[in-house]
């Protein structure tokens, strides 16, 4: 039945206005569809709760499902209009007043178009609504900006100024094994093997797999460990006592200090995995072991981790072409 009632609207999207198309859908739900009244009587919060459950449930970070509920908090609080009466063209109006109002990039409107997305199509599939008002609501067009890397030289400068051996065991553990910063957090000292140099994380959906560190980095790490005090098992853990497990923002913070302290440009985290990307392809490294070692599911994703040494294509191109 569902099928059939989205058809009808379809088919009669291109006589009908917005509103006209809205009431014949109340109108065709109201009288042919099954359980209308128990889902009437959802509010749009508890729509939400239960969205952000199933996110949790599939394994979703708590930092994406509090992404999530940000997005949807302030999208549910400017429509004011149930979500099973929601239009395309209520929500293409919401995203437009957002960017004028808020005066973002088309990246940031187009992440939350993209969690809307994700909210509507929940709500499809679970069959709370008949379609999902996002479907005509396609990927904003943004400007491709080459995202830079770190460079040796930048690398250099980081390692000589770390005053503590933890700082430089994290710097060399992210630029030798791309691993995100919240799988490096959530290590603990019995997921490294230092022996095979590999340690075990776990990325998004809790997806397990090994990745590998230099001898430098080896190096290093012990050192850390061996000047630990405490009995803590995470890996990394605060400069201070209680010595508690190192968390994601302390340890953003701390890298964009050492960065900053050095006039770097943007040092972060996630500069760090861009970097290990484009130096492993740059060396030759097949493409799908890069996808192997970075956790993604999809190709293309590490594609775009990937930026191509112009000084490489101007050898190529000496080599080739002269």
């Amino acid at each position: 039945m569902k099928e059939r009632i989205a058809r009808v609207i379809e088919e009669m999207a291109d006589t009908l206005d917005v509103s006209q198309l809205r009431k014949l859908q109340e109108v065709m739900i109201k009288h042919l569809a099954e359980n209308v009244t128990a889902k009437e009587d959802i509010t749009n919060i508890e729509y939400e709760k239960l969205f952000l459950d199933a996110k949790r449930i599939e394994g979703c970070s708590d930092r994406t499902i509090a992404y999530y509920k940000a997005t949807i908090d302030h999208f549910l609080k400017m429509v004011h209009e149930s979500v099973r009466r929601l239009a395309t063209e209520d929500i293409r109006s919401y995203l437009v007043e957002y960017q004028g109002r808020n005066g973002c990039s088309k990246v940031t409107v187009d992440n939350v178009r993209r969690n809307l997305s994700s909210f509507f199509s929940w709500l499809e599939e679970e069959d709370y609504i008949l379609k999902s008002p996002m479907r005509r609501i396609h990927k904003i067009k943004t400007d491709k900006v080459v995202k830079q890397v770190i460079s040796d030289e930048s690398i250099e400068k980081l390692r000589y100024s770390c005053e503590e051996v933890r700082d430089l065991a994290i710097i060399d553990l992210l630029y030798s094994t791309g691993i995100r910063i919240g799988e490096l957090v959530n290590l603990n000292m019995d997921d490294v093997d230092f022996e095979k140099r590999e340690c075990i994380v776990f990325g998004k959906g809790n997806k397990e797999r090994r990745v590998y560190f230099d001898a430098r980095a080896k190096i290093h790490l012990q050192e850390y460990i061996r000047s630990r005090k405490d009995d803590n098992p995470a890996l990394f853990v605060t400069l201070d006592r209680p010595y508690n497990r190192l968390k994601i923002n302390g340890a953003e913070i701390r890298l964009r200090e050492l960065g900053r302290k050095l006039n770097l440009d943007r040092i972060h985290p996630h500069k760090f995995r861009r970097t290990m990307a484009t130096r492993a392809i740059d060396k030759g490294m097949p493409i799908e072991q890069v996808q192997k070692l970075l956790g993604h599911s999809q190709i293309d994703t590490t594609m775009q981790y990937a930026i191509v040494n112009q000084n490489n294509v101007k050898l190529s191109h000496q080599r080739y072409m002269t």
